[in-house]
């Protein structure tokens, strides 16, 4: 019987040590970016997707939540040390610690999601987050009534500042008058992990009229979808379906289908047969991207709603709507 067995022990905050038993050499490992596991929103889409391989292959994967950043490179160095393969690891900020690495570890492969890596045994894995922001943010302005909506950032970083843009211009689309309140929770990595700043920036948006806020937070954004629950407003989740977290309240979710990524790696990943190194972008056309419709939003999103969200995601497609990406150019047309 294949298991593997993980025990962290934190000296001073700072040290990390990680054994790991009767791990197979194939086994795949995920590496949790800040946040935690169980954020119910970037990280937890990464759990579910390995999980729902694990279901369904029979196989088995190593995992590990950081503490902090100065554990990454130890952490990786043990998986790739034990054999892990491949190796994915979850965030922008893995950027200055994979490259060294990789080269060091060259018979393993890894993937990288939301970071681009130039090496030959990395794949690097980035989302259209802009599209689905677009189609999620041409959703609020049809729900609002104010004509003021909101946005709430974790870190202030270009790749959040990709989901504002996108979102501030699929509301203008909807509504040119519209105004869109920009907020974020912080510049350093605890952004992710602050519920109680995101639920006040929140507040504040709706002491100016916001009656939707769309949450791109990470862990943050529970505060958020809370606060807006509170007042009687609605939000927009991010990353995983939030929806279920205050039925009612929560207009949508912007997926972003990183579970989906995971499972591709884990499939993939670990046979240099079926590895493929460099640039991956995922977006609208393959559904890794888009909004959420269920049971538990089903009252809110009307059919008409979903019509015209639907022609715009068509015309995005086709290339007849172009959605602005920062990453590639910092100025916000919106």
């Amino acid at each position: 019987m294949k298991f593997a067995t993980l025990t962290k022990a934190i000296a001073g905050g700072v040290a990390l040590s990680a054994v790991l038993t009767g791990a197979a050499l194939a086994d795949p490992a995920l590496i949790y970016d800040l946040g935690g596991k169980f954020d119910k929103s970037f990280n937890e889409a990464a759990y579910n997707g390995a999980e729902a391989w694990k279901a369904e292959t029979g196989g088995n994967y190593l995992d590990l939540e950081l503490q902090n950043d100065a554990q990454r490179e130890q952490a990786l160095r043990r998986f790739a040390s034990q054999g892990a393969n491949p190796i994915v690891v979850m965030s922008f900020m893995w950027e200055s610690v994979l490259g060294p690495l990789a080269a060091e570890f060259p018979d393993t492969n890894f993937v990288v999601i939301d970071a681009v890596v130039d090496a030959p045994n990395v794949q690097s894995i980035l989302f259209d987050e802009h599209t689905g922001s677009f189609l999620v943010g041409a959703l609020a302005a049809m729900q609002s009534e104010t004509g003021t909506v909101g946005f709430i950032g974790g870190m202030d970083v270009p790749l959040i500042h990709k989901f504002y843009c996108g979102y501030a211009q699929g509301v203008k689309a909807v509504n040119a008058d519209a105004t869109v309140i920009e907020n974020y929770t912080g510049t350093t990595p605890a952004a992710w992990n602050d519920p109680v700043t995101a639920g006040e920036l929140a507040r504040a948006a709706v002491d100016q009229g916001a009656d939707v806020v769309f949450a791109a937070a990470g862990g943050s954004g529970l505060g958020v979808l809370q606060t807006m629950a509170d007042a009687g407003k609605y939000s927009i989740g991010v990353d995983s379906n939030q929806n279920y977290l205050h039925p009612g309240s929560v207009l949508t979710s912007m997926l972003k289908r990183v579970d989906n990524a995971v499972i591709k790696a884990f499939n993939e990943a670990g046979d240099d047969a079926t590895f493929t190194p460099g640039l991956t972008t995922l977006g609208l056309d393959g559904d890794f991207v888009g909004y959420a419709v269920d049971e538990h939003n089903q009252d809110l999103i009307t059919e008409d709603m979903i019509s015209q969200v639907e022609a715009l995601k068509a015309q995005i497609v086709s290339g007849e709507i172009e959605v602005h990406d920062y990453t590639t150019d910092s100025s916000c047309p919106a």
